[in-house]
């Protein structure tokens, strides 16, 4: 050090270099740090970059951005503390006495933090095994919504109504992925049990094929519609359930758009989809003749009738009483 500080013509006491050096080395460790973090980081960042250039497939961009994430933050910690061990050590601090208290302390935490070592695993098996991604619709732990942020510690949801929903990994045990590779519409639609089920399938097979023709539609439709055919015999429909093979994320909008044109085209072609009537008894009196008022007030047409006998849909109610 004395060399270096003659060859630049400078005098430096050495009562001064016993402070000087270690100042010194200490500048230098924190400088090396400092590239080393900002080239770590470049370099993942730079990695990701290119591998998500050669990868058309939008689920493993979303992979190896997610995996990205992870990396910077492992490479920020890991330079830190070696960082934080050289400084201490240039610092005359010995760093095996740290470490066995470290050690100690780390083995009771171990028992006391079993959860969050959990979760760091979780998270770890999570992502190595490619289980979700960020922009994917899940449900894990009974919370649905869509992953805004996966960490080795938890993963972030936010559902429809814009909750937001903070879930430890160790906490995720099943994992419903709603957005891999392709999803399915299952829609069911009702009709009365007086209408033709073979005339009411065959609607519903026009109406999916006139949405696959669609310009808007058309491109989220994978598969032409697929009829399940009668699904089940209600209390007062018979339920028809038909399928769309869709895009990732399309499922409630495909759905959304059948129905509403399914709905058109029933009415249309006049076929009846059944709801549920309500009947309303006023009683009577002992003698057996009907009491002097009836409720029939503010009740829409067809969902009301006298004395057990209920007018059709339609049909002018009974006068009040």
């Amino acid at each position: 050090m004395n060399i270096f500080f003659n060859a630049l013509g400078i005098e430096i006491p050495p009562a001064w270099l016993e402070h000087i050096a270690p100042a010194l080395h200490v500048l230098l460790i924190l400088l090396m740090a400092w590239v080393a973090l900002i080239v770590a980081n470049r370099g993942i960042r730079k990695l990701r970059q290119i591998i998500e250039q050669r990868s058309e497939n939008l689920d493993n961009q979303n992979r190896v951005r997610t995996l990205g994430r992870v990396f910077r933050h492992v490479a920020n910690v890991a330079i830190s503390l070696i960082a934080g061990m050289l400084v201490l050590s240039e610092l005359g601090i010995s760093i095996a006495p740290i470490l066995a208290t470290a050690s100690v302390a780390g083995i009771a935490l171990g028992f006391g933090a079993q959860s969050l070592v959990k979760d760091y695993f979780n998270g770890f098996f999570l992502l190595i095994e490619d289980q979700l991604r960020q922009g994917d619709v899940v449900v894990i732990a009974d919370k649905g919504g869509l992953v805004e942020e996966i960490t080795l510690r938890y993963v972030r949801l936010r559902d429809y109504d814009g909750n937001v929903h903070f879930v430890p990994n160790g906490a995720i045990g099943a994992v419903t992925n709603r957005s891999r590779d392709f999803a399915y519409a299952v829609i069911d639609a009702g009709v009365a049990y007086r209408e033709n089920v073979d005339a009411a399938l065959d609607i519903m097979r026009q109406v999916g094929d006139a949405m696959r023709a669609d310009s808007v539609f058309g491109a989220r439709i994978l598969d032409p519609i697929e009829i399940v055919g009668v699904e089940n015999w209600a209390d007062s429909a018979v339920i028809l359930r038909c399928r769309f093979k869709v895009r990732p994320l399309e499922q409630w909008n495909v759905r959304r758009e059948f129905l509403r044109r399914l709905k058109h085209t029933f009415d249309e072609r006049v076929i009846e989809i059944p709801f549920p009537h309500l009947t309303l008894y006023a009683g009577q009196n002992k003698d057996g003749s009907a009491p002097p008022h009836r409720i029939a007030r503010h009740m829409p047409a067809g969902s009301y009738s006298s004395a057990g006998a209920q007018s059709a849909p339609g049909q002018p109610r009974p006068p009040d009483g």
